[in-house]
């Protein structure tokens, strides 16, 4: 049988709350414990003299309010709070008349010191468990040299599940850092394996532009002499895509050079082999009818005067199309998304609206993809839901002013 995933409301409870609970079950069971129940010839256990009185039910009160106010303080100065929950345990034991601090008082300590354990440093963690089985000891040590008797075996069990709570915060806080180091592992290999693409389409891009050059400079060579109007045009195109190269190298080397945190996204199925040389946004429309093949509509507007960009803004922004659309079809839910591509003077700006549950989260490994790629062309990236619904992606890829 499938378990229903808990409650959101459970999972915001603040840490207090869960110590606070604890205390009330503790106090319900002694209670229960002190009453004859149905089908019960006494008590399973004989209240006190002052268990009903105005003094025990002092004790009591003033116990609960200590740990109320440990649920107020837990999360902004633990220790202190644990402080006031392990002086709850013994005014609360007092009015019990009984030789140790049972269980049942001593379950909202127990719970303190895991969540101590669990959230905080292990220095802290260890300073929380030694504190509660001191109070313990200091318990049984008072009542001896009062010459009263003391419940050695009782306070033992009551220890024992102390250390195992501590174990258990302890535990939680050691897998919750593994995971954070093997996250952060995996991000900056992530990262590596980004740039090195994006490092194999620049080859791709300049090996274009030097077999454009060479086919230019051949045809030069060979009609220098002849038909040098056509020469001079060749030498012209030669020194535009020149020109145009350094300066894609200069911009996406400069970027790859610092350092980068994130993780893109795995290969998706929409997403092919590094593109050919010299494709790009030519190839959105393509990108739709195969999305839209597959049961999700794409429909792409254009706006501005489209025209030639440089290579490597043209190829991270066909990528940033195509991982935005792949986000669509994995999370988003719905029939259809719209691509919007307008061609500004000083900028492209992608964006991609979809009306469904929400595309990758803020934290996704393909969000954090394409916002390296648009760092690496020192542009701006946002990504989010929409306050009418669905999730938007826009990216601004600024256009050197020589190629505008």
């Amino acid at each position: 049988m499938p378990v229903a995933p808990p409650s959101p409301s459970l999972k915001r409870l603040p840490p207090g709350t869960w110590v606070v609970l604890a205390w009330c079950g503790g106090m319900a069971f002694t209670f229960l414990l002190r009453l004859r129940l149905p089908g019960e010839w006494h008590p399973a256990m004989r209240p006190a003299a002052q268990f009903f009185r105005w003094d025990g039910l002092v004790d009591m009160a003033l116990a609960t309010a200590l740990v109320a106010a440990c649920g107020a303080l837990l999360r902004r100065r633990p220790l202190p709070a644990l402080v006031l929950v392990l002086a709850a345990s013994v005014f609360g034991t007092l009015p019990l008349g009984v030789a140790e601090i049972p269980l049942p008082q001593f379950l909202a300590a127990e719970v303190a010191v895991f969540l101590i354990a669990a959230e905080r440093p292990r220095g802290t963690g260890v300073v929380a468990v030694v504190m509660a089985l001191a109070t313990l000891g200091a318990y049984l040590a008072v009542r001896l040299m009062c010459g009263w008797p003391i419940g050695v075996s009782s306070e033992t069990a009551v220890a024992l599940t102390t250390v195992i709570a501590w174990l258990l915060g302890n535990s939680v806080r050691e897998s919750r850092e593994h995971a954070e180091q093997l996250r952060a592992r995996a991000a900056t290999q992530a990262v590596s394996d980004e740039r090195l693409r994006i490092a194999r389409e620049l080859h791709d891009m300049v090996a274009h532009s030097i077999g454009v050059i060479a086919l230019q400079a051949g045809a030069a060579r060979r009609v220098i002499g002849t038909q040098p109007e056509r020469a001079r045009d060749a030498l012209g195109e030669i020194e535009t895509a020149a020109r145009q190269t350094l300066s894609g190298l200069r911009r996406m080397l400069g970027g790859l050079r610092g350092p980068g945190q994130g993780r893109p996204a795995s290969p998706g199925p929409l997403e092919t082999a590094p593109l050919e040389p010299g494709a790009g946004l030519a190839g959105v429309d393509r990108l739709a009818a195969t999305t839209t093949q597959a049961g999700v509509r794409v429909d792409v507007r254009r706006l501005g005067e489209p025209r030639p960009l440089p290579p490597e803004i043209d190829v991270s922004a066909y990528r940033i199309v195509q991982e935005a659309v792949t986000n669509v079809v994995r999370h988003a839910g719905t029939a259809s998304c719209r691509v919007s591509i307008d061609y500004r003077d000083d900028e492209v700006r992608i964006e991609v609206l979809d009306d469904g549950r929400g595309g990758d989260s803020g934290d996704g490994y393909g969000l954090i993809g394409m916002r390296e790629r648009v760092g690496v062309l020192h542009g701006t990236f946002a990504a989010g839901p929409r306050p009418e619904g669905g999730f938007r992606v826009e990216a601004r890829l600024p256009v050197p002013a020589g190629v505008r």
